[in-house]
């Protein structure tokens, strides 16, 4: 099951044979994770690219003076690896963490160049999701640029309302850059407004 909605996805990109999809039935794992658990830690090598079918994660870093910073939230149908480390094969910068019960369908980096010389169109899938993940961090680091808090904070509400309810308020505040108290007083003017 956990693997049909892993060739859904990829056949929305590219359109894989029912024989490559049984070649990429061989080139995963299947994963599960409870709620706490870290799929990654920063500073260990991030060795899987996951794609999430069931579950919700936060990819974050804590800095030098301990502080967590959100970078991303992930829930069914997406991808959640520390890009760089997986493809450098070097220390993460970041540490991913289910927030639910979770359970992903990986690629190991040890069998993904196999994958790629077997099904051929996994390169062009994978440089797909790659560009679209590019142009989406590209335009968030725009919008906190450019937009209020408040306007963030809307622009999250209304793009990713699956997540908004999944998580706890001082998560969606580290991720927009603000305080929860912040977020909680521009909940209340928001509310005040209606």
């Amino acid at each position: 099951m956990a693997v049909d909605s892993l060739l859904a996805y990829i056949n929305n990109y590219v359109e894989l044979t029912r024989e490559e999809e049984l070649l990429l039935e061989k080139h995963v794992i299947k994963r599960s994770y409870l709620k706490g658990q870290y799929i990654l830690q920063q500073g260990d090598v991030c060795k899987h690219s996951s794609f999430i079918t069931k579950g919700c994660t936060k990819m974050f870093f804590v800095d030098t003076e301990g502080q967590e910073h959100v970078i991303m939230l992930a829930v069914e149908g997406w991808w959640n690896s520390d890009i760089a480390s997986f493809i450098n094969q070097e220390p993460a910068d970041y540490n991913i963490q289910c927030l639910e019960d979770t359970e992903l369908v990986q690629f190991h980096y040890d069998s993904i160049e196999s994958a790629y010389s077997k099904i051929p169109k996994l390169e062009k899938f994978f440089r797909k999701i790659l560009e679209r993940g590019l142009a989406a961090s590209q335009k968030r680091l725009i919008r906190n640029f450019t937009m209020t808090a408040k306007d963030r904070y809307l622009y999250f509400k209304s793009t990713y309302p699956e997540i908004d309810n999944r998580i706890p308020q001082y998560m969606v505040a580290s991720y927009l850059g603000i305080t929860k108290e912040f977020l909680s007083k521009i909940k209340r003017q928001l509310a005040y407004e209606r």
